[in-house]
């Protein structure tokens, strides 16, 4: 199960950002189909953006999609099909599973309660989830946003063949089952001193959520940060099995010769650490409100970006990273089974990317010289 990360973000100095290779059967862009163009005469090279998708493609992704944005100029563009064996396009604003982008979305819930002051950064989240964890009282809510907690990860215990997937991808999980997964093993080292992503961070700042609020994680992530900034195709699917609306099938490969469509599946097993559907608009609409400022206030929004030497490359829910040309860009990346998905942004919002690949097997970290060419077209 790939929800740690669909991409290698966090080590800064990589440009091997998106593993992609050795997916689904490589089929060529649809005709006349490849690129949307909402500003003309921009400075984005429209045939660099498509050759840089047609060899993800060659490389042995199914289906890509992308949107990148310099100043007032945005470029749409994809390549691949939707499906296997079919010659259908991917959408150009389908919508995919974004993994643990979903993590920034409940960073945002947590760190608005805090500037409410219904919650503290550095108070032990037995405070408000009293004999969740074994080591509840030395765990900061800071810990679990930034994942320095030492909570070992579910997800290292889930879906290790194909057999283990087809038996558990219709399962609903409770959120404590997730983390009595997690708290059945030992921390991984003593909260505070080390970091180390961890998917179990994040489930139980959705039960902080709920708690705080009297509600399900996903209805203040609806009220607080979907509705506000109208993004009607962003959903929080809970138990839905299915994608709404237009999108790419997603596929899951263990062995060359071992692979499931993945697409429909039941999301209760990623909960807050990335279970939310969205689209590359509604994500590119997130990010520029975030990072504009419009969604935090100003002492949680220093927060959330502020790294440290413990937590170098990651803030609170949000990852922090050199891109080409000497820039820093913030945002997340993400992974589920059928699904590796991007977001990011420099500071100002001027320049940003969004980007979904329906892939098969785990390879982040592989090299990637179309991605690579993808950020020095739009950061350079």
């Amino acid at each position: 199960m790939r929800l740690k990360r669909g991409t290698a973000l966090v080590a800064a100095a990589s440009l091997a950002l998106v593993g992609i290779a050795g997916t689904a059967t490589a089929a060529p862009s649809p005709e006349g189909t490849a690129v949307g163009e909402t500003a003309a005469g921009g400075r984005i090279d429209r045939a660099v953006v498509q050759k840089a998708l047609d060899d993800m493609v060659a490389l042995g992704a199914q289906g890509v999609q992308v949107r990148l944005t310099d100043g007032r100029q945005q470029l749409t563009a994809r390549a691949g099909t939707a499906e296997r064996g079919s010659a259908r396009p991917v959408p150009l604003n389908g919508r995919y599973r974004v993994g643990s982008i979903t993590k920034t979305f409940v960073s945002v819930v947590v760190l608005q309660l805090v500037g409410e002051g219904r919650i503290g950064l550095d108070e032990p989240i037995s405070r408000h989830l009293p004999g969740l964890l074994p080591d509840g009282d030395r765990i900061t809510v800071r810990m679990l946003l930034q994942h320095t907690s030492g909570l070992y990860d579910y997800t290292n215990d889930l879906f290790a063949d194909i057999a283990d997937f087809e038996r558990l991808r219709w399962r609903t999980w409770q959120p404590a089952e997730l983390v009595a997964l997690s708290t059945a093993k030992p921390l991984d080292f003593e909260p505070g001193s080390r970091w180390s992503y961890s998917n179990t961070n994040y489930v139980v700042l959705g039960e902080l959520i709920a708690r705080t609020t009297g509600r399900p994680y996903g209805e203040a992530v609806e009220r607080r940060v979907l509705k506000p900034l109208g993004l009607r195709d962003t959903s929080v699917p809970g138990t839905r099995v299915d994608i709404p609306g237009p999108h790419a099938h997603g596929y899951q490969r263990y062995t060359p010769e071992e692979f499931a469509d993945a697409t429909r599946l039941n999301p209760s097993m990623a909960h807050a650490a990335g279970e939310i559907i969205s689209t590359t608009a509604d994500t590119d609409r997130f990010v520029d409100a975030l990072l504009d400022g419009r969604l935090l206030k100003p002492a949680q929004q220093a927060e959330m970006l502020r790294t440290t030497e413990l937590s170098p490359n990651y803030g609170l829910g949000i990852e922090r990273m050199d891109v080409p040309c000497g820039k820093v860009a913030s945002g997340h990346s993400g992974g589920i089974p059928g699904y590796s998905s991007l977001m990011i942004s420099t500071d100002d919002t001027r320049q940003r990317l969004e980007l979904s690949v329906t892939t098969g097997p785990d390879l982040q970290g592989q090299p990637n010289e179309a991605l690579h060419a993808l950020f020095t077209e739009l950061f350079c």
